[in-house]
């Protein structure tokens, strides 16, 4: 029961020491990365398509919640990669819209 007790109370202090430092917009910020890391595993596998809305909602919303994690941890060079990623994938979801509005009126 001890040992228990002991093993248990080592395990908590560990997680407590791993997670110091770990802040909920870090977990914004690598929730972002997975989203931008799945978008572009998906194009290798060709599940989308890289002109797709789908392609460039998860890139946006990625740099998106990672600029909100550099909000609050500033790195300038990850700020500046970030910001021309949503930059870019907005303009794929302005050119996805214009281009089925195009579409239509024609």
């Amino acid at each position: 029961m001890a040992k228990s007790l002991l093993v248990s109370i080592w395990i908590n202090e560990e997680l407590t020491y791993l997670m110091q430092g770990y802040y909920w917009y870090d977990l914004v910020g690598n929730l972002g990365v997975f989203l931008i890391l799945l978008a572009y595993f998906m194009m290798q596998l060709n599940k989308i398509s890289s002109s797709s809305l789908n392609f460039s909602l998860l890139n946006f919303v990625g740099a998106f919640m990672i600029l909100v994690s550099l909000y609050f941890d500033f790195n300038l060079s990850a700020f500046i990669i970030e910001f021309f990623w949503l930059l870019i994938s907005g303009i794929g979801i302005a050119k996805y819209f214009w281009a089925n509005t195009q579409g239509r009126s024609t």
